[in-house]
């Protein structure tokens, strides 16, 4: 069977295209998911993210194109039976059953041996450290655990793809860094595929294997964390994921990341200044000082600089000078 327990994990997507009557919400997509690995689509709302994962489900169907799964196309199964596990934002947790019974409900509808299903779930408990909490009802937990007990009961009957969508944009933001955190280490310890939808860019950036950015509908870079930050194709993507400056060189467009210039009080540099410059504001952020600095007409550039290296008492209306090396900026490939 198409997605079952013999499936490796590997995703292809050929010429996808989704419409919705004139309107191209997925258009004309290709990309590799590699087995085993933990792959992000990241976009703003309306760029065709959830779209996309809807039909690796197989809740929407593709206008044209192709799915494969380990190289078998799976565009016309139906999503009982690709196998795939789902964890939602809302959790679509059972709540009148325990936390056992959520679990392991994917096994009692495959009709497993009982002492399987018990045994597995044991197995998904200590994955997702509630051993403690199997016989509680979803609301007497907390969202994260309710959370993790979603993603157990995904896991439980060994998909060959998870897919998640948007998980964790119902918890506050220091749970949803801890939830990140024990996600990322969950997906080492089962090796599953994991192919996560989020808006959210620190997210994206601290647990993937690689990045899918998309607006339009379309693919605009796919990259790992780094390749995607440190070398944007494109200013959406340079804009996107991160904070950029843009400058307009002899040869087109340049990216500038914010943390990237040095500033210092005018005159007072070691080196020759790219750019002089009034301070606008200053924004403290704890670890983080962020100044913007009006520059040549109306221009503004934004400069970040670690609280406790800064060594100058800058203050609001101060002259500055802007310093920064030749390989800071990136060229893209629109400008």
């Amino acid at each position: 069977m198409v997605g079952g327990n013999n499936a490796q994990g590997s995703l292809q997507l050929k010429k996808l295209q989704k419409k919705f009557g004139s309107f191209v919400a997925v258009d004309d997509v290709d990309l590799e998911i590699q087995q085993g690995e933990f792959l992000t689509l990241l976009g703003p709302s309306g760029s065709g993210k959830t779209t996309l994962l809807m039909m690796i489900a197989g809740f929407l169907d593709i206008t044209s194109g192709d799915i494969e799964l380990d190289g078998l196309s799976i565009a016309n199964v139906p999503a009982e039976k690709r196998n795939f596990g789902m964890v939602f934002q809302g959790y679509a947790l059972f709540p009148h059953m325990t936390v056992r019974e959520n679990i392991s409900y994917a096994l009692d509808v495959r009709k497993r041996p009982k002492a399987e299903i018990s045994a597995r779930v044991d197995e998904m408990l200590d994955l997702v450290q509630l051993h403690e909490f199997g016989e509680r009802k979803p609301g007497q937990l907390s969202g994260g655990q309710q959370q993790r007990v979603a993603l157990a009961r995904a896991l439980c009957f060994a998909p060959p793809v998870l897919l998640l969508d948007e998980p964790l944009g119902a918890l506050d933001k220091k749970l949803r860094v801890e939830v990140q955190e024990q996600l990322k280490d969950i997906h080492r310890r089962v090796g599953t595929t994991f192919v996560y939808v989020t808006h959210d860019q620190e997210e994206a950036l601290s647990m993937s294997d690689r990045i899918v950015i998309m607006q339009d509908g379309a693919i605009e870079q796919v990259g790992t964390p780094q390749e995607l930050y440190e070398k944007p194709e494109t200013k959406f993507a340079a804009s996107f994921l991160g904070k950029s400056n843009f400058l307009n060189l002899k040869d087109g467009l340049h990216a500038l990341r914010p943390e990237k210039i040095d500033i210092h009080p005018a005159g007072q540099g070691d080196v020759t200044a790219r750019a002089t410059g009034t301070i606008r504001s200053i924004t403290y952020f704890g670890s983080v000082q962020k100044f913007m600095v009006s520059v040549e007409g109306d221009e503004e550039l934004e400069v970040d600089v670690d609280s406790w290296r800064n060594r100058y008492p800058l203050k609001e209306g101060q002259a500055v000078d802007l310093t920064w090396e030749d390989r800071a900026t990136v060229k893209l490939r629109n400008g």
